[in-house]
């Protein structure tokens, strides 16, 4: 099989380059790579891969490597990830073996984690928890998304983030009804919602969280909304577990929503998985039939969103082991209301 994914190379050898091929035979397991890497890929894969240096294609030395092997003549290829140009390759030039699609056979084996995955997503929360906790105090009226925003980023980087495993989403006031908003140069207001969602990642692995805060004073609207949002967050961080469907872990959270009139304004599925990818296997949402896998690490994120006034989301990382759903971020879920 040719696997041309780079989160899914760098889950079966540890590989973390920008570029590669990766061919896996019931025999061998060959790591195709450019100069820029050839330290750096002997170091993370040799012990599993053997590394080919390509001074001019990869696929240069893909074919040369096919070539070379004895018995080859079904190969498998990731339909999910390989553009169009390079489908073609493997019509024209790899045309004397017979090319088959494969859908999601490495993600199904990396949405089950192991103790040290579940470690190093257990680290990256805690990572984003505490620069959480600095970038709240340093909020301030006036200044804007796109200034907080850099100083979250900082935090990140400060509490020991080797890379922001997505674009930071701060969004105030009526912004905060738009579910991925980007920073803007809006001035943070007094009374306006605030919603940061952001991640760590330590040694490639992923933290999602996402925290709702009222800045200078909260009304009873406001408090009315951030409540049924936590309550949601809190029954279905509490019973979703391994074994059930990912539909029916959303349901959790739905069905406090729907009670509180809030139905309607909860229009994305409940998580995600979390782990090599911000957004990864399995999933949780009205329409997911997949069964949740013991080992998995999913997001739990209910959110009610009212255009032109605002939104609340309140996001969990949790581990669902055999024993049980494990909280894996634990910054306060009370509603906090900002000086």
């Amino acid at each position: 099989m040719l696997i041309t994914s780079l989160p899914n190379i760098r889950y079966l050898t540890g590989f973390s380059g920008s570029s590669a091929l990766l061919f896996v035979s019931a025999r061998d397991v060959h790591l195709i790579t450019d100069f820029r890497y050839q330290t750096q890929a002997t170091d993370e894969a040799a012990d599993v891969a053997s590394v080919r240096i390509e001074s001019t294609s990869l696929w240069t030395g893909l074919w040369a490597l096919l070539a070379s092997a004895v018995g080859l003549k079904s190969l498998g290829f990731e339909s999910s990830h390989l553009v169009h140009r390079d489908f073609q390759r493997l019509l024209e030039q790899g045309e004397r073996w017979n090319w088959r699609p494969t859908s999601e056979l490495v993600e199904g084996l990396r949405a089950q984690k192991d103790a040290e995955e579940v470690s190093r997503i257990r680290e990256a929360g805690a990572i984003a928890m505490a620069a959480l906790g600095v970038t709240l105090e340093a909020v301030r009226v006036g200044m804007t998304e796109l200034q907080l925003c850099g100083v979250l980023e900082r935090c990140l980087r400060d509490a020991g983030s080797d890379a922001h495993p997505f674009p930071p989403i701060v969004a105030s006031g009526p912004r905060s009804a738009l579910p991925h908003a980007r920073a803007s140069t809006r001035p943070i207001a007094p009374g306006d919602f605030l919603l940061l969602d952001f991640g760590a990642s330590t040694a490639g692995y992923c933290s999602d969280v996402t925290r709702t805060v009222v800045v200078s004073h909260a009304d009873g609207r406001q408090r009315e909304t951030y409540n049924a949002v936590r309550d949601a967050n809190q029954v279905a961080r509490l019973g979703v577990h391994a074994g059930m469907r990912g539909r029916e872990g959303d349901a959790l959270a739905r069905a406090v929503l729907d009670a509180r009139g809030f139905g309607e304004q909860f229009g994305h599925g409940l998580g995600h998985g979390i782990g090599l990818q911000v957004h990864e296997a399995p999933r949780l949402s009205r329409v997911a039939e997949e069964v949740l896998p013991v080992g998995s690490v999913v997001t739990i994120e209910p959110g009610v969103y009212v255009p032109e006034w605002g939104g609340v989301r309140i996001e969990d990382d949790i581990h669902l082991g055999a024993d049980g759903p494990e909280l894996l971020t634990y910054f306060t879920r009370e509603l906090l209301v900002l000086a």
